[in-house]
Order: structure tokens, then sequence, then C-alpha cells
């Protein structure tokens, strides 16, 4: 990442995030929504759309569940996880809770029911490599938002933007293969997550991050030969290390280097330098 804000800390000024030993941190969250809108882009369904992204007319997630879903889906808990599986790709990845009321009940109207599905895909939180340095601008709006009484310009808008000059962020992430059966994830969906996490970032710029700010250099992806897997998530992340110099300002002052895991080699993505 060159010159961008990746995700900012609403409940700090916007600032690009960090742990107190300055490392910058991108969230989980916001990593599963740039994958939902990856999805998106590729023509899958999805029950947890971005407001501007909305492609199916429905205002929120009780409306859409409420539409997409029957009265009787609703009677039988089981029967509403798998049908809502089957019906948006990132419930059965991500899995989901429905909160919704039995209004059309009488006997249990006001009374709330829960369904949950738990997902297969969890994604941790992404980590820069080396602490970050966080750039700070004042900025002015020198146009009127509202109309003046005579006419005049209005006191300027002052206000502060962020940006991480340089940064490499790490993340990763697991598919459970129990769960995976459970909610119909298949590998067909396996392969639509492998390609947007390839492409994380198309469609993705703003002002906080300019077209071509942001890029995947590397995706490392392994397939183990049994559903229990041949060595632990713990013990794969551990396999993949990303180091650079305390000074480094470019990617290719990184090292990758991938320890030999005995009968389990990954399929690897490097973006074209």
């Amino acid at each position: 990442m060159n010159n961008a804000n990746h995700n900012g800390d609403p409940l700090n000024g916007n600032r690009p995030r960090e742990n107190y030993d300055g490392y910058g941190e991108i969230s989980d969250v916001c990593l599963k929504r740039k994958i939902r809108n990856r999805w998106q882009d590729l023509g899958q369904k999805i029950f947890v759309q971005a407001a501007e992204r909305a492609d199916d007319g429905y205002t929120s997630l009780k409306e859409r569940a409420e539409k997409e879903l029957s009265e009787d889906d609703r009677k039988d808990r089981e029967r509403y996880a798998r049908e809502a599986c089957k019906k948006w790709l990132d419930v059965r990845s991500f899995g989901q809770v429905f909160a919704f009321d039995n209004k059309n009940d009488d006997e249990e109207k006001g009374k709330g029911v829960s369904v949950g599905v738990r997902g297969p895909v969890t994604v941790q939180s992404a980590m820069t490599v080396l602490p970050v340095n966080i750039d700070s601008m004042q900025i002015t709006k020198s146009v009127n938002g509202k109309p003046t009484k005579d006419g005049s310009k209005s006191p300027d808008t002052m206000g502060m933007k962020h940006r991480v000059a340089h940064s490499v962020y790490v993340f990763y992430g697991s598919v459970n293969c129990q769960l995976a059966e459970k909610t119909g994830f298949s590998d067909e969906d396996a392969k639509l997550l492998h390609k947007a996490l390839i492409t994380l970032f198309e469609n993705d710029a703003s002002s906080a991050r300019p077209d071509g700010s942001m890029e995947v250099k590397r995706v490392y992806w392994w397939k183990h030969n049994c559903k229990s897997g041949q060595y632990s998530s713990a013990q794969v992340h551990r396999s993949l290390s990303v180091t650079a110099p305390e000074d480094a300002t470019s990617w290719k002052e990184y090292k990758v280097e991938e320890k030999p895991l005995d009968g389990l080699t990954p399929e690897e993505y490097r973006a074209v330098e």
C-alpha cells in the first residue's frame, strides 16, 4: 500500500488503524466487506450488502431476509438456515445471525427468534510487517454547503486527512471442512473466494484509497488431503513469514519465506512486478 488510508478508525478521527505497538491494522470486518463486494462483482448473491451497492432493491437485512425467505422457512430453524445458505454465498461462507419477530403468529407475537449459521470461512485481521508512520494534512472546504442570507461565502470548513506513505499488510484465513459440509460451502465457492482474494482491491477506489494505491502482491493457498488437515492452521500460518529491514520503503525490499511442509505445497499467486 502506498499513500492511502486502508481502514480508518472512526473513534480516532478516521486515522488509519494501528495497535499500541504502532503496527498498522485492517480489521477482519473490513476484509470480509471487500470480499463480499468482489463476490457481488462476480455475480453472486450476497446477504450483507453495503447500502450503496445494494443490487436487489432491499434497504435492510431484515427486509431482505423476510422477502427472500418464506414464512414456512421461519417455522423451522434448520430449514431456515439451510435455505439461507443455499441463497447467499456470504452466509454459507462467513455465517450469519438472523433475528426476527414472529409478528404473524399471534401466540408467539413479539417473541424474538434467532437463527444462527456458523460459517466455515474465517479471516484474521491484517497486520503490517513494520510499524507505520501516519502522515496527516489539514484540508478545507471552500464552497457553501447551504445558501447564505446575503449570498456571501461561508467560512471554510476545516478537516483532516490521514494516510500511510508505505506499508505491507499480511493476513491469514482458513476454511473448515466440517462446517463447510453443514452450510454447503463447495469447491466452486472456494474458487470464488480464491479469486476474490487475488482481486481484493478491484473496484475499491475512494478518495482515501486512490486507484492503484493498494495491491495484492502474494496469495498462498494450501489444500489439505483430508478433512481434518495434515497440519493445524497455526502450523500452516507459521510456515510463511514476511520480513523487511526497518527502513524499507518498497515491496522489493521485503522477503517472503515459505517453510516446506511435508506433503503440503501451496498454490501461489504473484502479482506482476
